[in-house]
């Protein structure tokens, strides 16, 4: 999902303040962003409108490149939640609870849930933040980008990437008996409908009418899949690039019939367009590395060769400038792709990324005897549930000096805190 298009549509919603759908942080009364990039986020650009949602992707992005983020910026990720559960793009002052006039959203809370139920240790943070999600679902059983606005693709499919990363059904998660995958099926275009069927339009028209929109359908298909934001290659065979099926399509079907649609659409230049009122077209290298996802996501990654080869050869610069959530988006694509984001194109993704932020804690070493992980070290430690009286490290440290060198396990308790 990309980043700028939710910065865009806060900044437009400054000029339709009032209507439903807009993004409510357009009329956020936090103070703005000290001219000081706070301690423990990632970039230096005014986070008030996606701090939340920079620091949940450059925290998911290292974690799948085995980069045990830096404690600091897990601790300002959720240090940004409200005591109700809620997270909005950014608090300038997390020592005033959030009230009334706070504008929270939905796309902020589910992603960061993703992220911190990554890294873990933050179980009772996630599950606050799960109980908000679910308690402003709306009756179509999908969300709005603010509580209680009209569903819309984006907001309902990165709300289900954080319920089933954290191990939780969608299906099971209903308001008058209508569930999330109820509500995304409705903004999926039917096969006849001409140039765009089988995308995603964001949410219907004044007039009821769908217009395919490719942010929604990258978006769409990872919901429709129920993945979340972080994302592996799926195993159905792709390369179809038409729509099949009922104009009512399953849930898998509209996934295949929406990633066929971006497959059609990246085919001739390898990448996604966007076209901002009185500018030329120009590539989109955010939708693009989104719709890598969703196409590796729904039929392999051989499916996303094209736009994923354009990406390599063409996104460097984009993301220099853009910052954290570009470089956090590009590594996400490779993962899907099952790329290395170490040499994507020529350039360390992750050394980059890394760079724009608190350095990172360490790696993860993974014990080939028991399965461990260096993150999974890092989540007893911060829960304090490490077994051993004396610490991990001094444990680590007795073994090297006894030369045992390899086959290290630290028996520990769970990882990963339930909701």
């Amino acid at each position: 999902m990309n980043v700028r298009r939710r910065s865009a549509a806060a900044l437009a919603a400054i000029a339709v303040l009032g209507a439903a759908a807009a993004p409510a942080v357009a009329a956020d009364p936090s103070p703005s962003a000290s001219a000081t990039t706070p301690a423990g986020l990632y970039g230096t650009a005014d986070p008030q409108y996606d701090g939340v949602w920079r620091q949940s992707l450059a925290l998911l992005a290292q974690d799948t490149a085995g980069v045990i983020p830096a404690t600091k910026a897990v601790d300002w990720l959720a240090g940004q939640q409200c005591g109700n559960g809620a997270f909005a793009p950014y608090r300038a002052d997390t020592g005033k609870p959030c009230d009334a006039k706070t504008m929270v959203d939905t796309n902020s809370t589910a992603a960061a849930v993703q992220a911190l139920w990554a890294v873990g240790g933050r179980g009772d943070v996630v599950e606050d933040a799960l109980a908000w999600l679910k308690s402003v679902q709306n009756k179509d059983g999908g969300w709005g980008y603010s509580p209680g606005g009209p569903s819309d693709a984006n907001s309902t499919s990165v709300v289900i990437g954080a319920l089933t990363a954290t191990g939780t059904k969608p299906e099971d998660v209903t308001k008058g008996g209508k569930s999330p995958y109820d509500a995304l099926l409705t903004f999926a275009l039917p096969c006849s409908g001409g140039e765009g069927a089988g995308a995603f339009a964001y949410q219907p028209e004044k007039d009821g009418k769908l217009l395919a929109n490719d942010d929604a359908t990258a978006a769409g298909v990872l919901g429709a899949l129920g993945k979340g934001l972080v994302a592996e290659p799926g195993k159905a065979a792709g390369g179809a690039t038409g729509c099949a099926g009922a104009d009512r399509p399953t849930r898998e079907q509209a996934a295949a019939n929406g990633a066929a649609h971006l497959a059609r659409t990246v085919a001739k230049d390898g990448h996604l367009t966007s076209a901002l009122a009185g500018a030329d077209p120009q590539p989109d290298y955010g939708n693009t590395a989104d719709a890598v996802v969703a196409l590796a996501a729904q039929g392999g990654a051989e499916s996303a060769a094209k736009p994923l080869a354009w990406l390599e050869k063409n996104a460097a610069a984009w993301a220099a400038q853009s910052g954290p959530a570009a470089y956090a988006q590009l590594v996400l694509a490779a993962h899907a792709t099952g790329t290395d984001p170490r040499s994507f194109g020529g350039t360390d993704l992750v050394e980059r990324l890394n760079a724009t932020g608190p350095a990172p804690s360490g790696v993860k070493v993974s014990d080939g005897a028991t399965g461990q992980s260096g993150k999974d070290e890092q989540k007893d430690e911060k829960d304090g549930k490490d077994d051993s009286p004396f610490g991990v490290w001094w444990f680590v440290g007795v073994c090297l000096v006894f030369g045992i060198g390899i086959g290290i396990f630290i028996s520990g308790r769970n990882r990963k805190q339930q909701p």
